[in-house]
């Protein structure tokens, strides 16, 4: 596992610029399942030789490192293998995915029988999200994907974004 320290976020886009630009995967937690699918997921994408995401170089970011190094170590070999970077001030996280409220696609139908306060309790809190950010070859944010926990990663918006990067090219 090899996960590096950057004094700044534009540090590691301008390292990881391609043709067309850099792609980072800005990771909720790298044990989770749902994360690890999203990683293969980007990974199978770029892998496609007519992929729209060529020309772009893969990074992520994780936000802690020392809590689950064995899902970290675990998520990098096997699920995304690309560089990744410890984002200590949360700059990425904060900027562009933003703190958003937990929320479930599932329907706990036990959910009703805890009491108001409890309820009220547990909506109000919030979790660091995760998501995908484009950045162009000038390292401008281009487009970001916010995680929607449980849905599937918008694979079609991603490379339409790309190929919109790549037509203001020309």
């Amino acid at each position: 596992m090899t996960v590096s320290d950057v004094s700044t976020v534009g540090k590691a886009v301008k390292s990881h610029t391609g043709e067309h630009g850099s792609i980072c995967f800005v990771v909720r937690r790298p044990g989770c399942q749902l994360c690890r699918e999203e990683g293969k997921d980007l990974k199978e994408l770029l892998s496609n030789d007519d992929s729209p995401l060529m020309g772009f170089d893969l990074f992520g970011v994780v936000k802690e490192i020392g809590i689950d190094d064995k899902g970290l170590a675990e998520f990098q070999s096997k699920y995304y293998p690309y560089d990744l970077y410890r984002d200590d001030d949360l700059v990425l996280y904060n900027k562009f995915i933003g703190k958003r409220k937990k929320s479930s696609s599932t329907w706990n139908p036990l959910r009703g029988l805890r009491s108001k306060s409890k309820q009220k309790k547990d909506n109000s809190i919030d979790e660091m999200k995760g998501g995908l950010i484009l950045f162009d070859k000038n390292g401008e944010v281009r487009y970001v994907y916010q995680e929607n926990t449980g849905k599937q990663l918008a694979v079609d918006d991603i490379a339409a974004a790309a190929l919109a990067i790549k037509e203001g090219e020309k």
